[in-house]
């Protein structure tokens, strides 16, 4: 199983650990990619302050932001599971899960971010700030940027196994499974279930804890329909039909009594 993550606006504070590798992450083929992308941000953040906050999105508040990007290359790295914060990692509680559901969380979980590309939970980055949103001057929309180099990635990541796609849209900008991929994948909204309205913020705190009950209980479902199955074992009212054409993804709608 394989579950696509995506990366939290906020990050955690890069600490005193050495410094970042790009060479040690996973999914080396995203090495000449990612060494673009940090050198165009490190550069712009280097310069014109002020640019810099425009392309990157940042209010006054954030300021402090472009500094830290500025020094991305000496910056102390820790493990990515570390560094992501927010509401769906908080539901998600990486740092209390037992040995066994860490080694599986090290192995299924793939964070998707702008600067990386994607990363695993265990991958030690620096704290950084750049969405999947930003338009860097010389490489365009990164959505758009990352697409090639996933697409030669991705698949091989996938394996042959269930891909559980957990993504906001502007991550999903940067690979879209197709094939035979897609027919594994299933994806998942959150609804209120009374007005069957979709959440906001609560949809990230229920993500959060679908993929932990999944990893405490050892489930391993090998399809999007057994998954369902596997959800509604650990407690969750999942509505899902097969897609109606082969080769498309599963959408899967959990259905929450309280939003909470």
């Amino acid at each position: 199983m394989l579950v696509l993550l995506p990366p939290s606006e906020g990050k955690a504070a890069s600490g005193r650990g050495a410094p970042l590798k790009p060479e040690s992450l996973s999914l080396p083929g995203l090495t000449p990619a990612r060494e673009t992308v940090l050198g165009e941000l490190v550069e712009l953040c280097a310069g014109d302050e002020e640019k810099a906050r425009e392309v990157l999105g940042l209010s006054e508040g954030l300021r402090g932001e472009v500094a830290k990007n500025a020094e991305l290359r000496t910056a102390g790295a820790r493990p990515a599971g570390e560094i992501y914060t927010g509401v769906l990692y908080d539901a998600l509680d990486l740092a209390s899960l037992d040995t066994a559901a860490r080694k599986r969380a090290a192995r299924s979980l793939l964070v998707f971010s702008g600067l990386w590309g994607a990363v695993r939970v265990t991958d030690r980055i620096p704290s950084y700030r750049c969405s999947m949103g930003v338009k860097l001057p010389a490489l365009g929309a990164l959505g758009a940027y990352w697409r090639a180099p996933m697409a030669e990635v991705l698949p091989d990541a996938a394996g042959d196994g269930l891909v559980l796609d957990l993504r906001s849209a502007a991550y999903a900008t940067a690979w879209k499974p197709k094939g035979e991929v897609a027919g594994r994948t299933a994806t998942v909204r959150v609804l209120h279930a009374p007005t069957r309205k979709v959440v906001s913020h609560f949809n990230k705190a229920t993500k959060g804890r679908i993929v932990r009950s999944l990893l405490t209980s050892g489930s391993a479902p090998a399809g999007p329909a057994e998954l369902v199955e596997a959800l509604r074992d650990l407690g969750y009212e999942v509505e899902a039909e097969a897609p109606a054409k082969a080769g498309k993804p599963w959408a899967l709608d959990v259905l929450v009594a309280e939003v909470h």
